[in-house]
């Protein structure tokens, strides 16, 4: 069909710029800036435990996935003011829809299982309990299944807490492989609750190069307070993917990949592409980890401009084997990062069930175990809702017998799983 205007038709009017012309396009945000917007929420988030935790003298492990993921799923349900917060903390100049789905994106393409083909044991797993008395607004509904494929209960929080709690307890346990038992008590689910929001993320991986348990030797562990104690120390005599800086070294320790038992082996179509890695940052003063993790946290491009990207024969490697379990005050965290409203009475969650939201609580609790097989990690997230040519120089060293900054990535997407802080590797959990 001809689009000349025929003769006879008057012009038509200029139309005012200032309402009818075209709205410059918004350019989607990929996946790339999400996850380093997620990986800075996860290293501010790690600056402000440290301050607290240096006081305790605790080892302290979260998921800042899992926790990135819960809050993701509550700005699904939260306008006005309190939704502006949510996302200036969790991926600056997103809308909710942004976050929602490249949101589902990292779940789906960094937390697949790849145990089957002998690669790392990997689950993800979202959850919203709604009581019977009320419903779930649609469009939260849609987006809590389609893009965080949540399991959606009605549930009788009224008359049952205690049950529901235990079900709970119980979805937790099973998701994590059993390392999160009771996380929930009797008294943060009651009468009063109206939904709770949640997920748990498991990992299991195996070192690419395994540490011979033989070779694994107790020795001294520096303290902060300038004590020692005696922990087992794990080596490997293999070259190991090591970088050194002015005033501290970075190590990476890959997990072994789905079908590539010998890591080295050339992509082939259809391999699972993706290589976890565990990052240890290691200062050279025995006092210098809160320093270092300053500088991790100040500067978003600190921690990729670090990482080692070649092998390097060691003359020495000791890693001490830890585990750690515990929680975080997540409500503290994040006030001091900057979100207040969501805690209010009137926080802003409108969009999640058609019945006005009172009262928040947020819980997270993490597990992590390094050993000479290879690292099992699990954590889990909750919110209940109410009403050149030279010399040759000796080969470097990489002893890590003082506090010291570690963190699990999947280097493909750069996601981050795990993170945390060894102080004394004696205390067990």
């Amino acid at each position: 069909m001809s689009t000349r205007r025929l003769a006879s038709s008057p012009p038509p009017p200029p139309l005012p710029e200032t309402r009818f012309a075209p709205k410059k396009a918004i350019r989607a945000m990929s996946l790339s800036e999400f996850v380093a917007h997620q990986t800075a929420f996860a290293l501010r988030l790690a600056q402000r435990v440290a301050a607290a935790e240096s006081k305790k003298g605790a080892n302290f492990a979260f998921s800042p996935l899992s926790l990135h993921a819960l809050l993701s799923l509550a700005a699904a349900g939260t306008r006005g003011p309190a939704l502006d917060e949510l996302l200036a903390v969790l991926c600056p100049g997103a809308t909710a829809d942004d976050v929602a789905t490249l949101a589902a994106r990292v779940v789906g393409r960094v937390l697949a299982d790849a145990s089957a083909g002998g690669g790392p044991r990997v689950s993800f797993a979202n959850g919203v309990w709604v009581d019977a008395s009320l419903s779930l607004q649609a469009a939260f509904a849609e987006i809590a299944a389609s893009a965080y494929k949540a399991e959606i209960q009605s549930v009788d929080f009224q008359t049952k807490a205690d049950e529901i709690t235990d079900q709970i307890n119980s979805w937790i346990s099973s998701a994590t492989n059993g390392l999160t038992k009771s996380m929930i008590s009797g008294r943060a689910i009651n009468q009063f609750t109206r939904v709770v929001l949640g997920n748990a993320i498991y990992f299991k991986g195996a070192w690419a190069d395994r540490f011979d348990a033989s070779g694994t030797e107790d020795g001294e562990f520096h303290l902060l307070n300038g004590n020692s104690v005696l922990v087992p120390f794990m080596t490997n005599p293999e070259m190991q993917f090591m970088s050194s800086f002015d005033d501290f070294k970075v190590l990476r320790l890959p997990y072994r990949k789905r079908n590539d038992r010998r890591q080295r082996l050339p992509y082939r179509k259809g391999n699972d592409r993706r290589q976890f890695s565990m990052y240890i940052f290691l200062p050279d003063d025995r006092d210098g980890l809160w320093s270092l993790i300053d500088k991790l946290s100040s500067d978003p491009e600190f921690l990729n401009r670090h990482l080692p990207k070649r092998e390097v024969k060691l003359g020495e490697l000791k890693i001490p084997k830890f585990k750690i379990s515990c929680g975080l005050d997540a409500p503290r965290v994040l006030k001091e990062m900057g979100v207040h409203l969501l805690f209010c009475g009137d926080g802003g969650l409108t969009e999640i069930a058609d019945s006005p939201i009172a009262r928040t609580l947020i819980l997270h609790k993490s597990f992590i175990e390094v050993n000479e097989e290879g690292t099992e990690a699990a954590a889990a997230s909750f919110m209940m809702l109410e009403g050149c040519c030279r010399a040759p120089r000796p080969p470097p060293d990489f002893v890590a017998d003082h506090p010291f900054f570690f963190l699990i990535r999947e280097d493909t997407t750069e996601a981050v799983l795990f993170m945390g802080h060894v102080l004394d590797p004696s205390v067990a959990a």
